[in-house]
């Protein structure tokens, strides 16, 4: 008999702790052996049914019942429970070696579905699936958390409250600031702006600077073409002008991509779909295949842009209404980054009347109002022909729940749209914009509270 899985039947019956923590993760298709399948359908059935750890006597007359079974094999099963004696084994290496087992068992079935598929022997599926069947088998693991106990946990929780986040900080000190560092993961973040005024620049700047920070950046375009992005980052980094990038000797330009490459561990892949016809579904695909055939896990993700996907649960044609639509769209890709354990950049289109304004609102978020209540950050670049003359790009934040957006509400960044980049103004910049965060003078008198009929006369 396999001992792993007498081990397991065994302790299912008669440990009560270790049942509970394991029944809900083992598969019966995991049993190879049918007589120790049927054992482990009949323990799963009373568990199920009465909240309880079966016995040997429950077991022997629950497998009489069954109908798929003849006399021989009935006798055998039996014979199979009556050896199910309680031994007294660790908890901890037990539950260790059932989720080994677990995990062991899941990659074999996967591999033998996926040969099927690759024969053409399964017409429900297509080859299409493989990846995401091998790493679901690679995945599987013993979730232990069901949940945060308010008054037992307080030591978790303190602990979480002084635990460094991780975060995809900015080289910009402004975003910084009102991010507290930086994007944490499982967020959405959204630009908003005009046509023109910079988003996409945004966001290759800031895929630039991640991937010197040593991260794997993944960027996908439905806008552009991956060579125009392509070429805009390498305006950003190789420090030349966008007009002149086609001018570089190829010697040149080798060498300062080669010099680029030591100066970070990082990895930048660039994604490009057609328009309107990919959703949170291709980007997940693709996620797995990146893992699969290039080891590639990416630390943060770019979408260029949100409104231009499409949904995985409406289709393009159908009579939803944008507001629908949209917000669809932001909570798969929320959803996406949530369960690729990333953040996610991307940017929307201001309505017409916030296309030339100086004061942008969130009620200028084109086609859904949806889309800033889903989005986790969320600002407005603004530009204006005097910010463009100093060489500047105005940032309101809209929305923020990583700090009170009412500090720094307005700042200001340097652009140099030639080469594609982004960079901190100088203080005094900052020091003329009204809602910069700072806490406005005021004299002792004018604080005072004012009499309610002061002026009113009798």
């Amino acid at each position: 008999m396999d001992k792993v899985e007498i081990l397991i039947l065994r302790n299912l019956l008669h440990n009560e702790q270790y049942l509970r923590k394991v029944v809900p993760f083992i598969k019966p298709d995991y049993f190879e052996d049918s007589q120790q399948k049927v054992v482990f359908e009949e323990i799963l059935n009373f568990v199920s049914e009465y909240n309880q750890p079966a016995t040997k006597e429950v077991l022997c007359i629950e497998v009489e019942k069954r109908q798929d079974i003849n006399d021989t094999t009935f006798n055998e099963i039996t014979k199979l429970i009556s050896y199910l004696e309680d031994v007294p084994t660790d908890f901890d290496w037990l539950v260790d070696t059932t989720e080994k087992w677990c995990r062991d068992r899941a990659i074999y079935l996967a591999l033998m579905e996926s040969i099927a598929l690759a024969d053409g022997k399964d017409d429900t599926k297509d080859r299409d699936a493989i990846p995401s069947i091998l790493s679901d088998a690679l995945a599987v693991s013993f979730d232990t958390h069901i949940g945060h106990d308010y008054l037992q946990d307080y030591e978790k929780r303190y602990e979480t409250y002084h635990r460094k986040e991780e975060k995809i900080p900015f080289d910009l000190e402004y975003f910084n600031k009102v991010t507290k560092g930086g994007l944490p993961n499982k967020t959405l973040n959204i630009a908003l702006a005009g046509t023109g005024v910079g988003k996409s620049l945004f966001m290759c700047h800031v895929a630039s600077s991640a991937l010197l920070e040593g991260k794997n950046v993944l960027y996908i375009t439905l806008e552009m073409a991956e060579e125009r992005i392509a070429e805009r980052i390498d305006s950003n980094l190789l420090n030349v002008p966008i007009q002149e990038i086609i001018d570089l000797p190829k010697v040149m330009f080798e060498n300062k991509v080669t010099n680029l490459a030591k100066k970070t561990q990082g990895t930048l892949i660039i994604k490009e779909y057609p328009t309107a016809s990919a959703h949170s579904g291709h980007f997940k695909s693709l996620l797995n295949e990146l893992a699969l055939k290039k080891s590639f896990r990416p630390d943060i993700i770019f979408i260029d842009y949100l409104n231009i996907c499409a949904s995985s649960r409406y289709r393009g044609n159908s009579t939803v209404n944008s507001y629908s639509y949209i917000k669809a769209i932001a909570e798969e890709l929320r959803g996406l980054a949530v369960e690729a354990n990333v953040p996610i950049v991307s940017a929307t289109q201001t309505t017409r009347s916030g296309y030339g304004s100086s004061d942008v609102e969130l009620t200028d978020t084109s086609e859904s109002f949806g889309l800033p209540a889903t989005a986790d950050l969320m600002f407005a670049l603004i530009s204006t022909d005097d910010l463009e003359g100093l060489g500047q790009i105005m940032v309101k934040q809209l929305k923020n729940r990583y700090n009170d957006p009412t500090i720094h509400k307005r700042f200001v960044v340097g652009i140099d749209r030639a080469k594609m980049r982004l960079y901190d103004c100088e203080q005094s910049a900052q020091d003329d914009i009204l809602d910069s965060g700072k806490e406005e003078e005021y004299t002792y008198e004018e604080a005072k509270p004012k009499k309610s009929f002061d002026g009113f006369k009798f």
